[in-house]
């Protein structure tokens, strides 16, 4: 092994443990490959039992480490020490029951669990197991346990029908969410400093109904919320998303709230906005509704030629009045042309702390994009410049200086 890249790329260890969610763990080092990471992997002996080694060092592009290479290694330095060392963060998934009461404990007495104490690198944790074995008492208090160790970031299981046909808690975290934490962990190296706040987060675009099938409507697919709201969830905030029209899977750790129109975006905001810290308001909320709704769909011949229109609530000025000294609030401001001006005068009129400004104009850059990019500009006249990013990476960008400027 090599020390850790100075150009910054990260070292992925990946610990797979034994359980038939190891099949999983291929994507998450196929993507990480391709994203340009540098991908090592422990096989427990288990593992071996449901995947080859030959599988996942064939998309590490490196050779796999065994318990073997440990006991007999001929090295001139400890093979738990070289990879402890090497790595930059640790994956393991599935976590099994073993291996967790292991960790919790504080043993070592294979390679995985070695190299876990002789590492301080951020370690992301993901279980898989049957049910029954998942609630069981001692297995809970672990899990426990490992959550209260700083280093430990854990994507706890889900529900749904497992392996063994139980229909409970015990599916492992799905490779899209294992790669996003693993994102935000390269970019964040572990810290947690939205622990203790919470966070309420709008996402998507509203749609206002005119029958049961039209409506005005935008194209929010709420691939920018969804991004603040993981990545706040892996800062350790709790987080509230109160979203719109959406085509993006929400964490399964974040409380969801499903508001498509105006008026029940108002109202869920409303109830929940006087028990959170901040308010990041990234849905695209529709400027006016139709001033009459009909009941079912009405036919292409009775579709009328005009449509009377009304605004609708405005959700930030409603918060503006509701705030309390602690809370912040941030707006969005999706724009063409100049984006800068009219996102400057909505933060003054708005009473808001802090607005990002994002061109909806621009190649690859807002609506439904994977990237984005953005200008950020607070009450006291600062702005930065958010060059063109992953929504996740370009989420972490606005708490950080949601964190400089704000507290």
């Amino acid at each position: 092994m090599t020390s850790p890249s100075p150009t910054g790329v990260p070292h992925l260890l990946v610990g797979v443990g034994g359980g038939i969610a190891a099949y999983k763990i291929c994507e998450v080092i196929s993507h990480q490959v391709k994203a340009g990471w540098e991908v090592a992997a422990i096989l427990s002996e288990t593992a071996a039992q449901f995947i080859t080694p030959l599988t996942i060092s064939t998309l590490c592009r490196q050779s796999v480490y065994t318990d073997q290479d440990f006991w007999h290694s001929q090295a001139p330095r400890p093979l738990h020490i070289d990879l402890g060392e090497w790595a930059t963060l640790l994956l393991i998934a599935p976590l099994t029951a073993n291996t967790l009461a292991k960790l919790a404990l504080g043993l070592a007495d294979n390679l995985l669990t070695s190299t876990v104490l002789a590492s301080k690198i951020p370690i992301l944790v993901a279980p898989a197991m049957n049910t029954t074995m998942w609630e069981q008492p001692t297995v809970q208090a672990h899990w426990q346990q490992l959550q209260q160790q700083s280093r430990y970031h854990c994507l706890p299981p889900l529900y749904g029908r497992l392996a063994c046909d139980t229909v409970g808690v015990g599916r492992m975290a799905e490779p899209t969410e294992i790669i996003a934490y693993l994102d935000s962990l390269a970019y964040t190296q572990g810290r947690r400093d939205l622990a203790g706040k919470h966070l309420l987060i709008t996402a998507g675009g509203t749609r206002e109904y005119w029958d049961a099938v039209r409506f005005i409507g935008n194209p929010a697919t709420g691939k920018m919320g969804i991004a603040l709201a993981r990545a706040a969830l892996h800062r350790g905030a709790t987080v509230t998303l109160i979203h719109g029209a959406i085509a993006e899977p929400i964490p399964p750790q974040v409380t969801a709230i499903e508001a498509i129109d105006s008026e029940s975006m108002l109202q869920a905001v409303k109830k929940a906005w006087p028990e959170a810290d901040w308010l990041v308001m990234a849905a695209a909320v529709g400027d006016v509704r139709p001033a009459q709704q009909w009941s079912g769909k009405l036919p292409k011949s009775e579709l009328p030629m005009a449509l009377p229109l009304r605004a609708v609530p405005d959700i930030l000025q409603m918060a503006a009045q509701m705030r309390q000294p602690h809370q912040r609030l941030i707006g969005f401001a999706a724009q063409t042309g100049d984006i800068v001006t009219p996102a400057r005068e909505k933060l003054e009129r708005k009473g808001l702390d802090l607005i990002v400004a994002n061109a909806v104009d621009q190649v690859d850059c807002g609506f439904g994009t994977v990237e984005n990019a953005a200008v950020v500009l607070d009450r006291r006249g600062r702005s930065r410049s958010l060059a063109k990013a992953p929504k996740l990476i370009l989420a972490h960008q606005i708490f950080d200086l949601a964190q400089e400027w704000l507290t």
